[in-house]
């Protein structure tokens, strides 16, 4: 037995021990428990003992919160809480087991788990239950932070409780759903389902399947395999004998394409009987699994008439047209999406349904928000958060991981064709290959060399270019391994120096300074000399693969016991679902800047075990801008979330706000809700700011001289250390100011245009009349001074995140606001009312509460009398951003109330301008 077998057999022994201790188990208790697992193996001189307590240590401190849910019961039954006790839990038993021993989760991970599935399983319908019955629900949880442990829990809990079809929806392409169905092999099936190795081995049991817990075996019949091409076809159809709704359940991996899904539909077809006009699946439950639920999925044909209805019921596109007869095929059937970025699913109009394919897949049910686990590295840890963003964001160091690209223009131009010939590699992309070679090396001595590492290269989309970029990562991994191998004489510059001062100026620095901001993780520091002896081992394993739609490369992790190393380029394949295991260095330059976009490109999220401090991005400032300021918009509506379920509200509550939110114009592809559809914008409840500014003189002195008038026209403030403050100010007064002020296009959330219709709107309504004004001063002693309608005032410094462009002065984080401007016309009664249901409200969520802790937005909101706005004036010192002007940039806020009668306003979007604006949707 190998040491790595026999440390994880000690390990398995020493978790099972630490089931009796009260989590999380101090250290010594861990030690303890190490030591008697030692004992009981007899390896009690075999191992590093304090390695293994500080590696259970971080497993077991995990934190994970409580999920929130915004659910709709109607036409529901509860059922679970009856019927578990009665219910032989064989598929979860195994898999709960697995995730222990082979996987070597923590107890309480399992535990965490075990309840998250409860909550989701007891939202759908009870299989047992007669009659027709439909339930359509989502799950939200981060990009890779384990949706597909979630889901395959799921799915054994949903087959022990009767559901006899399961189908999962597993992406566009063959190696996604190959991956999702080795992945439900191991956790599900319990057998390999590849017909070759079926043919070869007898179908040797395959991960969950070496476990038995009970006499009776346990299962279920496969249509489909994770063959690459073991999709559900004709002949699959044809040949099967498989019949739904007998003894054992049936599961199905199947891609959203159409012949695929419409093979799917005619064999159910073929199995239904004649009912109420129409075949359908009688008393056979089915249930939908819908990985990456917001790509696909979506119906984008959809267009309104002028009631808010679907112009054309039957106008749908193909995918979802089929997802949606399938389930109206089968009288009891449940639908669960699974996403990360759940926007485009809540812009699906609920009200949306035809009698060919039935209801449209708006999650009306249920909405789950599963909680990230403490050790997840997601948006927020990489590019880090500012309290700033909204005053109810927490700040979030962000981890010195990201490395600016600068050299790209010249080798990769931003809107190069599929000719282009990059004629070599910048110095910043040959840096991160080196970065990716170190990182292997490390993870050799860190008793990881049987662990996989990846590395992604996003730069184009086009394959023709990404066979060229092929070519030379070659050329440059075959020039890296002669010279580690054989030295070079007398080369001025070896290639070990190079190694030597990457490491000294970027791997020693960040692991030092990660080991400070997440001290729960267990980073091992080590130095140069003992790096050296394993740089051509790290090299000479690694492979470089084409993955794409056309290419035969396919990464096949599970083909390599001992590892795979591998240099992973790509383009639309790699973006979306897909796991590329032990990924620690990303070179990304793709332009896309819609939101779900964006998020599910970055494959460098998730869990990082041991090596957090080798991860690379490296990538453009553009990017970085962007990632962050969708971090901030992201979280915001996730907080909306939050706050709606802490009241009671409803799947379909939240779809308004989202899709009447400010941040929800620009929070997916335009393409997903039609090109040239109205919308309907509410700013009730949500902040909107000014984020970029023009740098051109003119602009910003009629922008200075609107604001002077609009001072000039006030009585005498009310005068703090920080801001003069006026109250009772008139509508007419902000809605003249608002006509004066020119917006920057790209301050999207500050269109003054939209802002002073919604206000026109609300004032019949007798909301909106009476306003407050917040000039803000900054109090610093080295504040550039001025005067501004008779008022002295220090002027607010913002940096700018595009200095080098000559028109637009864009606000870091796209922020100006400071977190607490907004109650500034607030009580102090008022404001510790605030502090003290924000508390309330973090101690629902399972958020550690104190103090300091971050407001709640809506909640601050929520106390606004509906006829009662602020808007905060930001004097900008020019100054800041290299500008010698002698008047200030003004930027502005607006704190809208809440409103349960607040009016729509339309806005229409146009995908045209959106593609000149964003790039592609």
């Amino acid at each position: 037995m190998s040491s790595s077998d026999v440390i994880k057999q000690v390990k398995i022994i020493a978790l099972a021990l630490l089931k009796a201790i009260p989590s999380p188990p101090p250290r010594e208790s861990i030690r303890d428990c190490v030591k008697r697992a030692a004992i009981a193996y007899q390896q009690i001189d075999g191992i590093d003992q304090d390695k293994l307590v500080l590696e259970l240590e971080s497993l077991c401190t995990t934190l994970i919160g409580n999920g929130t849910t915004l659910e709709d019961s109607e036409d529901h039954i509860p059922w679970l809480s009856d019927r578990k006790s009665s219910i032989n839990w064989d598929f979860w038993d195994r898999y709960q087991l697995y995730l222990e021993q082979e996987k070597g989760w923590a107890p309480s991970t399992v535990n965490k788990l075990d309840d998250l599935t409860d909550q989701i399983l007891g939202r759908l319908e009870d299989p047992h239950r007669i009659g027709t019955w439909d339930r359509r629900g989502m799950v939200v949880g981060q990009v890779q932070s384990g949706k597909t442990s979630n889901y395959t829990g799921l799915i054994c809990k949903a087959v022990d409780a009767g559901y006899k079809v399961i189908i999962v929806l597993a992406g566009i392409h063959n190696s996604l759903r190959s991956q999702t169905q080795l992945r439900l092999d191991e956790g599900f099936l319990g057998r390999d389902t590849q017909i070759n190795r079926a043919y070869e081995e007898g179908n040797a049991p395959l991960g969950v399947g070496k476990i038995r817990l009970t006499s009776r075996k346990l299962i279920v019949h496969s249509a489909t395999s994770s063959a690459e091409r073991g999709d559900f076809n004709n002949k699959v159809a044809n040949q099967s004998g498989l019949i739904p709704g007998g003894h054992d359940s049936i599961l199905m991996v199947v891609k959203k394409n159409k012949s695929v899904l419409t093979n799917l539909v005619r064999w159910v077809l073929s199995q239904a009987s004649e009912h109420g006009g129409k075949r359908i699946m009688q008393g056979v439950p089915l249930l939908i699994i819908d990985d990456e639920a917001d790509h696909a999925s979506i119906n984008t044909k959809l267009t309104l008439n002028e009631t808010g209805k679907a112009a054309n019921e039957d106008d749908v596109t193909a995918i979802n047209g089929l997802i949606r007869k399938l389930l109206n095929s089968f009288e009891q059937s449940a639908y669960v999406g699974y996403t990360a970025t759940p926007f485009a699913n809540i812009f699906i109009y609920p009200d949306s349904s035809s009698d060919k394919h039935g209801a449209d897949l708006f999650p009306r049910s249920f909405i789950i928000n599963l909680p990230a686990p403490s050790n997840y590295i997601g948006p927020a840890q990489v590019f880090g958060l500012e309290a700033e963003s909204a005053i109810d964001l927490e700040r979030v160091e962000g981890l010195d991981i990201i490395r600016q690209v600068e050299d790209q223009d010249a080798w990769m131009p931003l809107n190069h064709k599929k000719g282009h010939k990059p004629p070599f590699l910048p110095s910043s992309l040959i840096q991160a290959i080196r970065a990716f070679i170190l990182t292997c090396a490390v993870r050799i001595l860190r008793g990881q060399e049987l662990a996989h590492n990846s590395m992604l290269i996003h730069v184009t989309r086009y394959q023709d270019v990404q066979k060229k970029v092929i070519t030379l990562i070659k050329d440059e991994l075959a020039s890296l391994q002669r010279r580690l191998r054989y030295g070079e004489g007398n080369d001025p510059d070896p290639v070990l120096a190079e190694f030597k001062v990457l490491w000294e100026n970027d791997f020693q620095p960040t692991t030092e300074s990660i080991r400070e901001i997440q001290p729960h993780y267990t980073i091992q520091l080590l130095n140069w000399d003992n790096v050296i002896p394993k740089l051509y081992q790290a090299v000479s394993r690694i492979q470089v693969k084409e993955i794409n739609g056309s290419a035969k490369d396919i990464l096949d992790y599970f083909e390599h016991k001992n590892g795979l190393s591998v240099i992973a380029v790509g383009g639309d394949k790699l973006s979306r679902g897909l796991t590329l295991e032990g990924l620690s260095v990303s070179y990304f330059l793709r332009a896309s800047k819609m939101y779900d976009t964006l998020m599910q490109m970055g494959r460098w999220f998730g869990y990082r075990p041991g090596y957090l401090d080798l991860c690379r991005l490296y990538t453009t400032d553009e990017l970085i801008d962007w990632y962050s300021h969708i971090t901030s918009a992201s979280e915001e509506l996730k907080l909306e979330f939050d706050h709606m379920a802490a009241i009671g509200g409803t799947p379909q509550d939240y779809g308004l706000k989202v899709r009447t939110h400010p941040q929800g114009l620009l929070i997916t592809a335009v393409n997903k809700m039609r090109a040239g559809t109205e919308l309907e914008l509410s700013y009730a409840g949500s902040l909107s700011q000014t984020t970029v500014f023009f740098k051109q003189k003119e602009v910003n002195w009629k922008n200075y001289q609107a604001t002077q008038n609009l001072l000039l026209d006030l009585s005498e403030p009310s005068d703090t250390s920080k801001k003069l403050i006026w109250k009772g100010v008139a509508a007419d007064k902000i809605l003249n100011f608002l006509s004066v002020y020119k917006n920057h296009e790209k301050s999207k959330l500050s269109n003054t245009q939209l802002l002073s219709d919604y206000i026109k709107m609300q004032l019949p309504l007798g909301e909106l009349t009476l306003w407050s004004i917040a000039l803000i001063s900054n109090s610093a002693n080295n504040a550039t001074p001025h005067t501004i309608a008779g008022h002295q005032i220090g002027l607010t410094r913002r940096a700018d995140v595009s200095p080098t462009s000559p028109d637009e002065y864009k606000a870091s984080k796209s922020n100006i606001l400071s977190p607490t401007d907004e109650w500034s016309d607030f009580s102090d009664l008022v404001k510790e009312q605030i502090r003290e249901e924000s508390r309330n409200e973090r101690v629902k969520q399972g958020k550690t509460s104190s103090s300091n802790s971050p407001l709640s937005g809506p909640i601050l909101r929520s106390k606004r009398s509906p006829n009662q706005a602020l808007l905060i004036i930001y004097p900008l010192d020019p100054s800041n951003i290299g500008i010698d002007w002698d008047f200030p940039i003004i930027g502005f806020a607006i704190s809208f109330p809440g409103s349960t009668t607040a009016k729509r306003i339309k806005y229409k979007v146009n995908n045209i301008y959106w593609e000149q604006e964003f790039g592609e949707v």
